[in-house]
């Protein structure tokens, strides 16, 4: 029964990461590369040198993620909030300010991969915070807050289940 659960899991995110546009898709891959050190982003997703310097900052932004992976946070707490929430907004609105995740569920879908389950109920606060700076173009922040459901941003609660699929860069065959 267990497999079988796990099976069905992993279905449900492979068709959830099948729904992102094509664009999104690609970020959150090499994003996954960058931020878990899987492969040599730049060998994989540089096409032009606009990539290199973005994957670049890329690597600069996602050593933060490093002191997130290492915190705890009670979400009942507010003790300590501001260095956890800010740290994670910053990240948040590096990658949102790529223009290449399209709104939360691209959104929350790699912070998952990146941070683990625990991350879940702040990435609602982190997505909105990022969404509303200045930083975002007025017509971008709109988009990105009205992708936000009332469902994710009230939600009474989050799973603690580890995501099970992780998508990788696939070397297209030659024909």
């Amino acid at each position: 029964m267990a497999l079988q659960d796990a099976t069905s899991l992993t279905i449900a995110e492979l068709r959830e990461f099948a729904s992102f546009a094509a664009c999104e898709q690609r970020y959150i891959k090499r994003s996954l590369d960058v931020g878990l050190g899987r492969q040599d982003a730049f060998k994989l997703w540089a096409r032009d040198a606009g990539e290199r310097a973005s994957i670049r900052s890329q690597y600069v932004a996602y050593q933060e993620l490093k002191a997130l992976r290492g915190a705890t946070h009670d979400e009942n707490s507010l003790d300590g909030i501001d260095s956890f929430m800010g740290t994670l907004l910053r990240v948040a609105a590096f990658d949102l300010a790529q223009e290449r995740l399209g709104g939360f569920s691209a959104f929350r879908f790699l912070y998952e991969r990146l941070l683990g389950a625990d991350i879940r109920p702040f990435l609602p606060a982190a997505f909105c915070g990022a969404a509303a700076l200045p930083q975002i173009r007025p017509e971008r922040r709109k988009l990105l807050l009205q992708s936000l459901s009332e469902a994710a941003a009230t939600a009474p609660g989050w799973s603690s289940r580890p995501p099970c699929f992780y998508p990788e860069y696939v070397e297209a065959e030659a024909a």
